[in-house]
């Protein structure tokens, strides 16, 4: 019954995809009807007129109904990392770059990961009696995908490998201050497995707690409160997570650095000696102790026999009972067997080369591989990334030539820790110093509702493209943005929050964290980058149930939004690589740095730090900021010097990358952004300052500022160069 569903609606929607697959044709590329003017100045452009041609050439080409047969394809097979199937996937897009006119080659990479041989929990009362055993397999009524036996069981990436039996503690969602309470309470969780519940961070931070703090395991669960039943219909009657839905996921420590454990800032070429790897039990970035993800389902009677106290405000979760902390009531004999091995993954990149003589590229990326099937994370973006390509290829075969080289990149083992991008990036580091953006889609489909996170040299960027795509809903995706509201955080059941760590006047857009493929790019090289998505009610991130079924069902059934998201994320590579002058934003930076300073100098532990140079170099650079932004409205047409203000303004976001990093993470090399340590996700702004003074650590906080202070006024230095 649910497969003739779908193949009704599918029939159903066939005359509407005609329709949105010429959508620009009656449009202008800024969204008006096709009378209407367009505008006749864009910020970057000494002249727009010729530009605004390519804009719409490229609009009328991805295709809603291409889109949605790359993601049934793409989605067809099971394709983690490294697996046959993954590498399936890496020819198929391979041979779409290839198809457009891309310059195109498969980058293997050789890099550690862990599979799983055997993962099992047994839970008991202390009066002995079975509760809970496990993992349940992923099952629901019905579901065309969840019965493949190339399914792989629920795992952690990184999991250490062991056999333990522990007391179980209940530590919500295992933030800092979850396991403080904890403390304060005076349970000792040495010895213990801690039951942590999805959200709100990321998993790795919950172990990496959990192991400072003494136990021996965590079992991490997705609570309904957060994406199951307390949030609507669980799928297949609706979006929201199954009782037996389990999210997979890595607990790298990718707020230490991400990519290979066994090579932080070295490439792990197919060629690199075994003796340029780190030990795998030496990394830094790996987890010691055992972490598990698991069901509600399973979860649920371990709750319920938990003793102690009742949880404090906010603890309590959805499940039809009161929760209480544990150390008592419940142990739980948790095995997790990981098969660690050097396995290789493989990168796909295809380049358009561009006219200028430059080396300052253009990046595209999306990553593939999937946990399962990964319909929206991550195939939503690949199948829209696709035919963002297909839209550059057709502007190729009309005689355009950008002038800055463009490179899209389908990277590989994303899910197990940033590696495919980050082992590229660390590759190619050096080129990528003089690349003019770096632009990221993930999950690009979940829902209708539009959100971007970027630098702030590049927020209103963002906005502009936003202005020039249709929306499916009416007007243009700018306008149905900024009536939606933009502030909204998305995502926080997967513990993907965006955050706007600054006042905006306009449509907000969020600050870059971690979690995704941009990471490497600007916060280790320092190539400005954005992250671009569409979003909604999306309760199976990670499971079986992230297939196309669901996404049919609930999330695009006419790919209008894969069309959407393809318009954006290449006019924003097509408008990059055309620009004369770069449409950086330093005015908007400097607001946001001076935004920064003001919060940190106001924390308690900041009493005794002395900010006015600090706030004197942002005066400065706020300054020069201004005066090059009056250059960059009005720079000429002289080639040389419209070169040379480039380099400088492309320049400006390097001076904010420290050659020393972070303390204790020096591969995190950016003083104005970073995950958190505790958060994993979330940006932390002026990490080293704020992350110090959250320690109350008045010393590190006064060196940390004295860095970013000389941040900022070589950035200052490198704008004045260009007045």
């Amino acid at each position: 019954m649910f497969l003739l569903t779908l193949r009704q609606r599918y029939f159903s929607v066939v005359s509407s995809l005609l329709f949105s697959s010429v959508l620009p044709l009656s449009f202008s590329a800024y969204g008006q009807r096709s009378d209407a003017a367009p505008p006749q100045t864009v910020f970057g452009y000494t002249d727009f007129t010729h530009q605004a041609k390519i804009d719409t050439d490229f609009l009328a080409v991805p295709d809603a109904v291409l889109a949605g047969q790359h993601l049934k394809t793409l989605t067809a097979k099971p394709h983690i990392a490294s697996s046959k199937e993954d590498h399936e996937t890496a020819e198929y897009v391979a041979q779409k770059f290839r198809a457009a006119g891309l310059v195109t080659q498969i980058v293997p990479y050789r890099v550690l990961l862990n599979q799983p041989r055997k993962v099992s929990f047994e839970a008991h009362s202390d009066e002995g009696s079975l509760l809970s055993s496990g993992p349940t397999p992923e099952h629901v009524s019905v579901d065309p995908y969840q019965d493949d036996p190339r399914v792989v069981m629920p795992f952690n990436g990184s999991s250490g490998s062991g056999d333990v039996t522990g007391e179980v503690v209940y530590a919500n969602y295992g933030r800092l201050e979850d396991f403080d309470e904890l403390a304060a309470e005076h349970i000792d969780l040495h010895g213990k497995l801690v039951l942590v519940r999805y959200g709100a961070n990321f998993r790795g931070v919950k172990v990496y707690i959990a192991e400072q703090r003494g136990a021996v395991g965590v079992l991490i669960y997705s609570d309904p409160q957060d994406d199951g039943y307390f949030k609507g219909d669980a799928y297949p009657n609706g979006p929201w997570r199954p009782d037996t839905g389990v999210q997979r996921g890595s607990v790298q420590y990718l707020f230490k650095y991400p990519g290979d454990p066994q090579t932080p800032g070295v490439a792990s070429t197919v060629d690199l000696p075994d003796s340029a790897r780190l030990d795998p039990l030496k990394t830094g970035n790996q987890p010691s102790i055992i972490s598990v993800p698991i069901s509600y389902h399973d979860a649920s009677p371990i709750l319920q026999a938990l003793k102690g106290k009742v949880v404090p405000k906010g603890w309590q979760g959805a499940l039809p009972f009161s929760y209480h902390i544990g150390g008592s009531g419940v142990s739980v004999h948790l095995v997790s067997d990981q098969d660690y091995q050097v396995r290789t993954i493989w990168d796909v990149i295809g380049k358009v080369k561009g006219t200028n003589q430059t080396d300052d590229w253009v990046v595209v990326g999306n990553h593939r591989d999937a946990w399962v099937y990964g319909a929206v994370d991550p195939n939503s973006g690949t199948a829209a990334m696709l035919e963002s390509v297909h839209g550059v290829g057709a502007l190729l075969k009309q005689g355009w030539k950008p002038k800055r080289t463009i490179v899209f990149a389908s990277w590989d083992a994303e899910e197990e820790g940033l590696i495919g991008s980050t082992e590229w990036t660390e590759q190619h580091a050096k080129m990528l110093e003089q690349a003019v953006a770096y632009f990221n889609v993930d999950v690009a489909v979940s829902g209708t509702d539009f959100s971007a996170e970027a630098v702030p040299s590049l927020k209103q960027f963002v906005r502009e493209v936003a202005r020039a795509v249709p929306s499916p809903k009416g007007g243009t995706v700018y306008e149905q943005w900024k009536s939606e509201g933009a502030s909204q955080q998305r995502d926080s059941n997967t513990g993907h929050v965006t955050r706007t760590n600054a006042p905006s006047e306009d449509v907000s857009v969020g600050d870059l964290g971690s979690g995704s493929d941009f990471t490497p790019f600007l916060q280790h090289v320092g190539v400005p980058s954005t992250d671009i998505g569409s979003h909604g009610e999306y309760g199976v991130y990670h499971s079986v149930f992230d297939n196309y079924a669901w996404y049919v069902q609930n999330a695009d059934p006419s790919f209008v939004y894969l069309q959407e998201m393809a318009r954006v994320l290449g006019l924003e590579a097509v408008r990059m690589a055309d620009t004369d002058v770069l449409p950086y934003d330093y005015v908007t930076y400097g607001k946001e740095i001076s935004s920064y300073l003001e919060a940190a100098k106001h924390k308690p532990s900041a009493a005794s730090i002395d900010f006015s140079q600090a706030e004197a170099a942002v005066t400065r650079f706020s300054a020069a900021a201004d005066a090059i932004h009056r250059r960059q409205l009005n720079p000429g047409t002289n080639k040389a010097q419209l070169a040379q203000l480039n380099q400088i303004l492309r320049a400006t976001e390097g001076a904010f990358i420290s050659a020393a990093g972070l303390p204790n993470r020096p591969w995190y090399k950016h003083m104005i952004y970073a995950p958190g340590e505790f958060t994993g996700y979330a940006a932390v702004v002026i990490p080293g300052v704020n992350e110090a003074l959250d320690a109350k650590n008045a010393t590190l906080a006064t060196q940390q500022l004295a860095v970013v202070t000389k941040c900022i006024n070589q950035a200052a230095q490198t704008l004045e160069s260009g007045e």
